[in-house]
């Protein structure tokens, strides 16, 4: 058994100091009669009536009691509940590089460069995966982990907003991005462990192989999702013309479509391609329908309510206490 409310039993501590005070003080402010000699009373013995109309705190006292562990509202378990949790370690890999200016994605009818629409599709499918272990590795031409695997998305959050462009060395490592990605995974017990690499470029940085790290990732059981971030052909991208003002000038970027199928295909992944802020956000919603275990666990989330079983009880002998106060104990003064 368990209280749903424990900390209103602190104020049980005053029960005892009330039936003191009440010894101590009420009965003798409120002394029927007075004599001048205590002989005329020597002889005299205290009736069952004044014994029990002196002892009567006691029972408010019960009732006191008893009406504060209904108050604290005892539960008890129900028995072997099942719980049902989805919940897969999961590693988010952004692409960091230059070429992720590109301002060929909109959001609110206004342009934005890609990795401005990715960090908001990113915070949103966080917001969906609550059961979920989460990390976050961001990558150019090195890799690193900008969050370990957490169940603290608030915090995660915090730090998706740190990811920003020229953060590290420009360039892009795919193969150093799965390899961190990979490390965040390793050693952990959940039976679904998954990474999804989100790049718009071709590997040209990076001494691990990207292939090499995909048959590493196989081997530890982590399956990949790959996604293709960008229009094909000229993109919007942003210059500085002689004025210094900033310009969209019209720029070809490269990104190797081939690799990231054969990533997927090693590790039983999927590869998705993203050409607009709808498609990013369909592909993140797939990947949410498509990674959702249910493990089996036995708790107790389900409680019976027990507070009748002392607030009944307490009602009665507060209830008697008044009435024998009122009538058959009832003292004259």
């Amino acid at each position: 058994m368990r209280f749903a409310d424990p900390w209103t039993l602190i104020l049980g501590v005053f029960i005892p100091l009330m039936v003191y005070l009440t010894e101590r003080f009420e009965y003798r402010l409120n002394s029927s009669f007075r004599f001048p000699n205590q002989g005329f009373m020597g002889d005299i013995k205290s009736s069952l009536y004044v014994f029990a109309s002196r002892k009567i705190v006691y029972l408010r006292a019960a009732g006191l009691l008893l009406l504060l562990l209904a108050a604290a509202r005892p539960q008890a378990p129900v028995e072997e509940t099942k719980v049902f949790v989805e919940g897969v370690d999961i590693v988010l890999t952004l692409d960091t590089s230059g070429s992720m200016q590109a301002m060929d994605f909109e959001m609110g009818g206004r342009r934005f460069d890609r990795l401005t629409v990715v960090k908001s599709v990113v915070e949103e499918f966080i917001k969906n995966r609550p059961n979920d272990r989460i990390g976050l590795v961001a990558f150019s031409a090195q890799a690193y982990t900008v969050c370990p695997l957490t169940l603290d998305h608030e915090w995660l959050k915090k730090n998706l907003e740190r990811v920003r462009l020229g953060m590290i060395e420009d360039g892009t490592a795919i193969g150093a991005a799965i390899s961190g990605a990979v490390n965040r995974l390793k050693g952990r017990k959940a039976k679904e462990k998954v990474i999804i690499l989100l790049t718009d470029g071709v590997n040209n940085a990076g001494k691990i192989s990207p292939l090499a790290a995909a048959e590493a990732a196989k081997a530890l059981d982590t399956r990949i999702y790959t996604i293709g971030v960008g229009t094909k052909g000229l993109v919007p991208f942003p210059a500085r013309d002689g004025l210094g003002n900033t310009v969209l000038q019209p720029v070809e970027i490269d990104m190797d479509e081939d690799l990231l199928k054969k990533i997927a295909e090693i590790t039983d992944g999927e590869y998705f391609k993203a050409t607009d802020t709808q498609s990013l956000w369909d592909i993140y919603g797939e990947i949410d329908k498509l990674e959702k275990t249910k493990i089996e666990e036995v708790g107790y989330l389900r409680f019976n309510e027990l507070f009748s079983m002392f607030l009944f009880p307490a009602l009665f002998l507060l209830l008697t206490e008044i009435i024998l106060s009122n009538t058959v104990l009832r003292r004259i003064p």
